[in-house]
């Protein structure tokens, strides 16, 4: 099944199935505040990410956003409709980087579920397990990671 924005926060293990995709919305245009901004705060002081007159003579030719503002940023477009309910992040693992992303370009995300089961240490909850992937505009896959988290059981919520 495919959801298009669902309206709860997050679920209940007995919400997610196998096959399921969540189409994360709406997208968000990376800015070159935004670039910046998140560069500091992570003191990423690569020119790659910051220096217009550098990359001038890169491949690229142009500033790259630093992909782990990319990582943050699906995360966080996939609370809502994944672990909004989430009593911890487990793992995150097989992050790549499928494309460069640049400053102005619009990113949007989807998730679908790989795994679903019970803990086997705690009967009121479970573990999701999903791959969630991002593109940019022109529907290019720029980014693709998996993560688990831990969530309730809807009978014991």
């Amino acid at each position: 099944m495919i959801h298009e924005g669902q309206q709860s926060f997050g679920g209940y293990l007995e919400d997610f199935t196998v096959g399921d995709v969540y189409r994360h919305w709406p997208g968000k245009t990376i800015t070159e505040s935004d670039n910046h901004f998140f560069s500091l705060l992570t003191r990423n002081d690569n020119p790659l990410h910051t220096d217009e007159n550098y990359m001038f003579a890169h491949q690229h030719e142009k500033i790259l956003v630093v992909g782990t503002l990319i990582l943050s940023l699906v995360v966080g477009m996939s609370v809502k409709d994944t672990s909004g309910k989430a009593i911890a992040n487990l793992e995150y693992e097989k992050i790549t980087h499928d494309r460069p992303v640049f400053q102005g370009d619009t990113i949007y995300a989807e998730s679908e579920i790989i795994d679903v089961r019970e803990s086997r240490s705690r009967s009121d909850r479970g573990i999701i397990y999903l791959e969630s992937r991002a593109f940019n505009q022109s529907d290019e896959k720029v980014l693709t990671m998996r993560r688990r988290f831990l969530v309730p059981k809807k009978t014991h919520g």
